[in-house]
């Protein structure tokens, strides 16, 4: 059986001189390279989701792969998926380096310029350890089925935009569910998911900030476990400490998070930083919360604008919701949509926040009640955006969803202004 090799090569004439060499392997089959870190990592999710055989058994990483650094980017392909074997091409064949990328996943090094035996040797190996690891897994109990978790992150248009209520209601929307569901406060100088779900803690996300290989059992110690059944990894007491999460800490954190939990929610807050442009860029689904109004459209602009300029996200890939609507408003979805080039969510949020007051104030946000049209809408938007699930037996009249101690229906309100 042929070997499948993915490249993942950022310049074009370095691509075209790996995909040559590799063609004239034995038993070897390159497909198309990939260009950068995020179409190796989105190419490897689509692959997996259709089944673990349609994988590459090598994915050959040239040293200057980007944005995301080449160190970084296998060690989250290690993690999201363990059933493909990793190569590095580069031209520092220093111990050290070899060491590092071991320790980061990968199952062999060659060094540049490449030489035609050196990489049928390496090539060979890791193919063999490749075929061996899902032989393993084929007969396991433990089947490896895909990317892991579905991260979706909630930034804000700008501040007061109902950032963090959405983040903790999609999340609960979730977990009650039964999803395995965790929230991350990536709003590092400002984050309010404590205050909002009334925690009192001790450790926060700074505390895996220093760590290179976060473990289960390390995760597990610094994850609060909510009343609701959330697990949350909070922002940092002390706002000046969240400079200590750097964006490589972030990858690490996020990757770690998705391989444990079915969904991972992120509220990266209005403010751009290094941690939450790497959490953005890693996210299966961008969302960005705007109200309708001219301040905070144009907000939503400038961020999807400078996402794209920094290459962190592309505007089509970005989706927004808008918050507060109404039907009298100006402002209406589709002129947002225009106005951002963006997608926005069918469901929008209703601007009744009377509902909310009470909670909000008592820092109980997760015992809002189930007759309030704003829960009732995001729980709905949960649902669109494919977060929750229902076993056919805890499915009610109105699409229920178990643990939620009442009726809070998943169908879209035809009233969207309540």
């Amino acid at each position: 059986m042929p070997t499948r090799i993915l490249p993942a090569v950022g310049e074009a004439d370095a691509a075209r001189s790996v995909t040559t060499l590799l063609s004239q392997l034995p038993d070897a089959e390159p497909v198309a390279p990939v260009a950068d870190s995020t179409q190796l990592v989105d190419t490897l999710a689509r692959l997996a989701a259709e089944s673990v055989d349609e994988l590459p058994e090598v994915v050959v990483v040239h040293e200057r792969i980007g944005p995301v650094p080449a160190l970084e980017l296998i060690r989250e392909v290690a993690l999201r998926f363990p059933a493909v074997g990793v190569i590095l091409v580069t031209s520092d064949a220093s111990p050290g380096l070899f060491q590092a990328a071991m320790d980061c996943g990968a199952r062999g090094l060659v060094t540049l310029p490449l030489g035609y035996e050196e990489l049928a040797s390496r090539v060979q190996a890791v193919s063999q350890w490749s075929t061996g690891v899902r032989r393993h897994l084929g007969h396991g109990g433990d089947v490896f089925t895909g990317a892991g978790g579905t991260v979706v992150t909630v930034s804000g248009a700008k501040g007061g935009v109902g950032t963090t209520l959405t983040a903790v209601q999609l999340a609960l929307a979730a977990q009650a569910s039964g999803r395995t569901t965790a929230l991350l406060d990536m709003d590092l100088q400002a984050g309010d998911i404590a205050s909002y779900l009334d925690v009192q803690f001790r450790r926060s996300v700074v505390d895996l900030a220093a760590i290179t290989d976060i473990s289960p059992r390390v995760l597990a110690d610094a994850v609060f476990r909510h009343d609701s059944g959330l697990a949350l990894l909070l922002a940092p007491g002390e706002g000046e400490r969240g400079e200590e999460v750097t964006d490589r800490a972030a990858r690490q954190i996020v990757s770690a998070l998705r391989s444990r939990y079915e969904t991972v929610v992120v509220d990266c807050g209005a403010q751009l930083t290094g941690a939450g442009a790497a959490a953005v860029e890693m996210a299966d689904t961008a969302l960005l919360v705007t109200t309708p109004d001219v301040i905070a459209v144009r907000g939503a602009k400038r961020t999807v604008r400078m996402w794209d300029r920094l290459q962190i996200r592309k505007a089509e890939e970005t989706t927004i919701v808008v918050n507060r609507h109404t039907r009298a408003a100006e402002i209406q979805p589709a002129l947002v949509r225009r106005i951002t080039g963006t997608a926005v969510t069918a469901t929008t949020v209703p601007a009744h926040f009377k509902e909310l007051q009470a909670v909000v104030d008592a820092g109980r946000l997760h015992e809002l009640d189930n007759r309030s049209t704003v829960k009732q809408a995001l729980w709905a938007l949960a649902g669109e955006l494919g977060l929750v699930k229902a076993a056919p037996e805890d499915r009610r009249a109105g699409g229920r969803l178990r643990g939620d101690r009442g009726a809070v229906s998943l169908r879209r309100r035809r009233d969207s202004g309540g």
